[in-house]
């Protein structure tokens, strides 16, 4: 049944969110308190490089089921509100929900009475029973409903979602909030506020742990010869494990898994829990790109402490993953930074990102250009299409024909066989990937 709906905050959770609910059926007012952005996205014009979106946001104002707003008052008349507002990691590493609390306050004067109001925000373990007193009436019932998007896959992951939970004291409000979703035939989970707050946290925590393990995993087949990439494909083959998060690369980052593992470790010892293992999994996290660098550092040098001073290296990849141009915590961005401090010449390419706010990084709209007079290339982030490069041609033009696989992305044997000495992660030399 198609619902009125509003959602506050046209960020990335908020956008994905208006345009998904549109395509569901649904008429959403999407208000964000930036001019430029509503105006923009008023003609469609959509700043997320995310596959879809663009195209349901066209849709959803082509048929008059979706609009942007800066003014809340255009919730007035929505049945179900979302707060899709930014909750960044804090000093003290738990999340800042000061922009949230500020927009809930404003509400009760706003929204009309039975109004749901919905967190989709990732919030602080608790939030959930705080927000009613905050909203100081007991005419708009709250739920907590975090999302589970991944960037690059954000449209796919609403519309398919593998589970839709939903946390609140009011059995009625939450089944209004799953009305929302029917069309997407995913299973719905009812729970209490506080568990559905934490869910968020420990899954992508454990993602982060899982990333940090198989890191860790991969120095160590390098020190016995193993291969990492059949080890990894071995352990995904139990069903207990699953394939997904086994490749190791210079690190988790993002927008997600850096501030909620730091929120989460922050919740435990509020709570007088030592959360040990997911301390560990921070620090080996750090220790990671430290460790990239180091191999960096080997490649070119031919010692783990060599000197960058003016080396030329290309870079493929600034992203903090494929599929986005997201800089935000990027392990392949906090690498480049490691090697201009080093003293090393940067330039790099990458099909998501126009620019970075560096002056010791050149981007470039080529990738044979960050090839040029370079002593080494490095592949950051693990975009398909560096596969397919002509890896003669950038052999060609390299000062010294060294690669540093660190998203074990490439076929050795290919790239070798291009003249390229070839260092992946937790593989031996002249491996090809299979």
């Amino acid at each position: 049944m198609a619902d009125r709906v509003g959602v506050i905050g046209a960020g990335y959770v908020g956008l994905t969110s208006a345009a998904c609910l549109t395509h569901l059926g649904h008429e959403v007012v999407c208000v964000d308190n930036d001019q430029s952005k509503v105006d923009a996205l008023s003609r469609g014009e959509v700043p997320i490089a995310e596959p879809g979106l663009a195209e349901l946001v066209h849709d959803g104002l082509n048929r008059g089921r979706l609009r942007f707003g800066t003014d809340l008052e255009e919730l007035s008349e929505v049945a179900t509100v979302l707060l899709c507002l930014p909750t960044p990691k804090g000093d003290d590493g738990d999340a800042d929900v000061r922009v949230l609390e500020e927009v809930v306050a404003t509400l009760p004067g706003v929204l009309a009475s039975g109004c749901v109001v919905v967190t989709k925000s990732t919030v602080p373990v608790g939030t959930g029973a705080r927000l009613p007193e905050l909203l100081g009436t007991p005419d708009l019932p709250v739920v907590s409903n975090p999302e589970f998007l991944r960037e690059g896959h954000a449209v796919e992951d609403f519309l398919n979602p593998d589970r839709i939970v939903l946390g609140s004291q009011d059995r009625h409000a939450a089944e209004r909030v799953a009305a929302l979703y029917t069309r997407t035939n995913a299973p719905v989970w009812f729970t209490d506020p506080a568990s559905a707050e934490l869910a968020k946290y420990a899954s992508n925590a454990f993602l982060a742990l899982k990333v940090s393990y198989v890191n860790v995993l991969a120095e160590l087949c390098e020190h016995y010869g193993a291969d990492i990439r059949d080890v990894g494909r071995l352990m995904g083959l139990d069903s207990r494990i699953g394939p997904a998060f086994l490749s190791p690369g210079p690190g988790w980052g993002g927008s997600c898994l850096p501030k909620d593992t730091a929120a989460l470790l922050r919740t435990a010892e509020n709570a007088g829990v030592d959360f040990g293992i997911l301390r560990d999994a921070m620090k080996a996290n750090a220790r990671q790109q430290a460790a990239v660098v180091r191999k960096i550092r080997c490649a070119i040098t031919g010692v783990p402490d060599g000197s960058l001073a003016g080396t030329r290296i290309g870079l493929l990849g600034l992203a903090f993953k494929a599929g986005t141009g997201d800089l935000r915590d990027s392990p392949a961005l906090a690498i480049a930074r490691e090697l201009a401090r080093s003293g090393a010449v940067l330039t790099a390419y990458d099909p998501g990102v126009d620019a970075v706010d560096s002056e010791a990084v050149q981007v470039v709209d080529d990738p044979y250009l960050v090839a040029k007079d370079a002593a080494a290339l490095v592949v950051l982030t693990e975009w398909p299409e560096f596969r397919d490069l002509d890896w003669d041609r950038l052999a060609a033009v390299t000062r010294q024909a060294v690669v540093i696989d660190a998203r074990n992305l490439l076929d050795p044997a290919a790239v070798t066989e291009a003249g390229f000495e070839h260092t992946g992660l937790g593989t031996g030399p002249g491996r090809r990937a299979r």
